[in-house]
């Protein structure tokens, strides 16, 4: 009986030692089916698109506690295409091309230029932007009027990147140039540096130095280094489908105009700004907006305004003034007519609270009316422009829009008819008429100006 139930001990234990071979035998099996996915089905499989990006005022940053940034928007917008959520990396400048090919991110977005070295460490997508490196130095030192004047001058550049890399090829070319590598150091800290006078020069691609000089306008951008350059997305080497699916999106973008989009939310204008307005804005914001900030930040908060957009339109209509008049007659801060302030319920328009007060209130109607707009930008533009012209005139721009074929919910094809308002061919037309369509394009364009710089305090970096 003792041998029965020895050999039926031994039978059961084989038996479950067999099923735990064959399960695990299983496991394997599917963690081979797993491994054979390559990266766009593994992404589409889990859910998620990694992103390896690095914090800067060009790609990724946080603000109101939310993400923002020209790469990041970017990549919102791929990962949408893919219908996936997008998970951020930031493992630091110097590292990002290890943790693509350790296979910690499933592309790079950082404003790369396509460089030979980078070309050894990964694959580029098509290019989305062109930019040109250029000297940044601060208006009171004088710029090298070309290159080969450089040799008694030192440029100060962090280590490992396109900047590092075109300083080396001049060098080898017969150049004497004298330069310091900073580790980790973004750029933006480097012009700051240069604004305050604690260097003398750097090495910047255009979008950021020109964008750059809204935070600090007392640098200048200075002769460029080389050619123009591109900007594009980099998967590993071996990961070719990774690329295909990276470049169908940036067609898509450029097709669909959501790039365009993007650009102009973040760079529209930055060559064309005005020095001296911006210097005089910087001014103000620390002598003027003291007096008006509580009152701004209130009454924002009753419509769900970010205050500093609300400042920034203060600005542009009165300079932060409350008893700016203009020849049309409005009045006040926010320049309120009489039929607004009697809609509004006010009283005294050159009272500065309810100014705000009526200027608020009047800025969320003009919002609502674009209540269907799917994009905030493009909402927040559109109210900004029919404050500042009327919301009539804006239909009427809406409606060439459509004649011409173009989709009447962008900025950027608003921009292009607007001015026609003026033009008889076009206003005679409308229902309701003339209208010196290019000033709401200024006025926007202002505006944003004006907030991003207010943004710029609180970025998170």
């Amino acid at each position: 009986m003792k041998r029965f139930y020895f050999k039926y001990f031994i039978i059961i234990n084989l038996l479950s030692l067999l099923a735990f071979f064959v399960f695990f035998s299983f496991l394997i099996h599917r963690q081979d089916i797993g491994s054979d996915l390559n990266t766009v089905e593994k992404i589409k499989k889990n859910g998620v698109l990694r992103l390896i990006t690095n914090s800067s005022i060009n790609t990724y940053y946080y603000y109101n506690g939310q993400p923002a940034g020209f790469e990041y928007d970017l990549a919102k917008e791929f990962a949408d295409f893919l219908n996936v959520d997008l998970d951020i990396i930031t493992p630091g400048w110097n590292n990002m091309f290890s943790y693509l090919d350790d296979k910690k991110g499933d592309f790079i977005a950082a404003g790369l230029t396509i460089t030979r070295e980078r070309l050894e460490k990964a694959i580029f997508s098509i290019p989305y932007m062109t930019i040109q490196q250029h000297i940044v130095h601060h208006k009171l030192t004088h710029g090298p009027r070309s290159i080969k004047s450089m040799n008694d001058r030192t440029l100060h550049v962090r280590r490992g990147t396109s900047y590092h890399s075109r300083i080396r090829t001049l060098i080898k070319s017969g150049i004497d140039l004298n330069y310091v590598l900073h580790n980790n150091i973004p750029t933006l800290e480097l012009i700051r540096m240069v604004n305050d006078k604690e260097l003398k020069f750097t090495v910047s691609d255009s979008n950021i130095a020109f964008l750059s000089q809204r935070y600090y306008p007392d640098i200048r951008v200075g002769i460029p280094l080389q050619g123009k350059e591109s900007l594009a997305w980099a998967a590993r080497k071996d990961d070719s489908e990774m690329l295909k699916t990276i470049n169908q999106f940036i067609l898509y973008a450029m097709q669909t105009g959501k790039l365009t989009q993007l650009t102009d939310k973040y760079y529209a204008n930055i060559e064309n700004s005005d020095l001296f307005d911006i210097k005089l804005f910087q001014q103000r914001i620390r002598t003027r907006l003291p007096q008006f900030k509580d009152t701004i930040i209130k009454e924002s908060e009753k419509y769900g305004f970010d205050w500093r957009l609300v400042a920034a339109v203060v600005y542009q209509e009165s300079h932060f003034n409350p008893m700016a008049k203009s020849f049309t007659n409005v009045l006040g801060l926010m320049q309120v007519t009489t039929v607004t302030a009697d809609e509004m319920g006010i009283e005294n328009r050159l009272n500065p609270e309810q100014s705000i007060q009526a200027g608020i209130g009047y800025l969320d109607k003009m919002m609502k009316n674009f209540e269907h707009f799917d994009n905030e930008y493009e909402k927040t533009v559109f109210a900004l422009a029919s404050y500042n012209i009327g919301y009539g005139h804006i239909t009427d721009a809406m409606k060439i829009a459509r004649n011409k074929g173009l989709d009447d919910t962008k900025w950027q094809n608003l921009v292009k008819v607007l001015p026609l308002l003026s033009k008889s061919d076009y206003y005679e037309k409308t229902k309701y008429g003339y209208a010196r369509g290019w000033e709401p394009v200024i006025y926007v364009e202002k505006i944003m100006t004006y907030f991003d710089i207010l943004k710029q305090k609180e970025m998170k970096f």
